[in-house]
């Protein structure tokens, strides 16, 4: 299949999102078609199956336990989270593969706006001179995906200097802004989105949504 639902969720707070990827992927079937979900989270910091944390929040943020790979994490508005919602059995991509798409793909984006930057074999992420401007962390379930990246594009950065960003203490952090890239997250979607389509071998955009799957919609996304 070589086209891919767009969702646009805008703004969203991190619980429900997170639980609409987990129903998503538990109800798809061979012939769904895969998705990709752009969106900003409300403040909130995460941590991967790896971590063990002793808290409910940080400075007043909240502090989630999820499902992904990695350690913990800030989002915040201002940062750009991409979602991609795949069946990986249709295409010759494994779990690294996917995370090598991801970070290729931010690689270029930053190549357009004049900015050089790399990936690191040890820490999964993009890296521009040793700073980091963008994370990764997947799950894999029954060979479908979700989580995904997200990269900072003029959100506050603050944020980051309470925790060890994904395990690394004094891991520098940077954003777009700070790169002489004077875009705001829905400017930089698209281009992201065409780098990400181009990685994963889609050609076309089937539909373009700005809701949640209606599968996915419970009383949580009105809390």
């Amino acid at each position: 299949m070589t086209a891919v639902i767009v969702r646009w969720l805008g703004r969203r707070p991190y619980l429900p999102v997170w639980h609409a990827m987990q129903r998503f992927t538990a109800n798809r079937t061979a012939e769904s078609a895969d998705e990709i979900w752009l969106l900003e989270h409300e403040p909130v910091y995460t941590t991967g199956v790896r971590g063990r944390p002793d808290r409910d929040s940080i400075d007043g943020i909240p502090l989630i336990r999820c499902d992904r790979g990695g350690l913990t994490t800030y989002h915040g508005p201002g940062q750009l989270v991409v979602y991609p919602l795949l069946d990986l059995a249709r295409r010759p991509l494994s779990v690294r593969g996917l995370v090598t798409a991801l970070e290729r793909s931010v690689i270029e984006l930053l190549r357009q706006y004049g900015i050089r930057a790399e990936a690191r074999p040890d820490a999964p992420g993009v890296y521009v001179e040793r700073a980091k401007i963008a994370s990764v962390g997947i799950r894999v379930r029954r060979l479908c995906s979700y989580h995904g990246l997200s990269l900072n594009v003029d959100g506050d950065l603050s944020p980051f200097a309470a925790i060890d960003p994904c395990g690394f203490s004094g891991m520098p952090m940077t954003r777009l802004a700070d790169l002489g890239a004077d875009v705001r997250p829905h400017e930089a979607a698209v281009p992201l989105l065409g780098c990400l389509m181009a990685q994963l071998g889609y050609d076309r955009i089937a539909a373009c949504h700005r809701q949640l799957p209606e599968q996915s919609i419970d009383r949580e996304q009105s809390a």
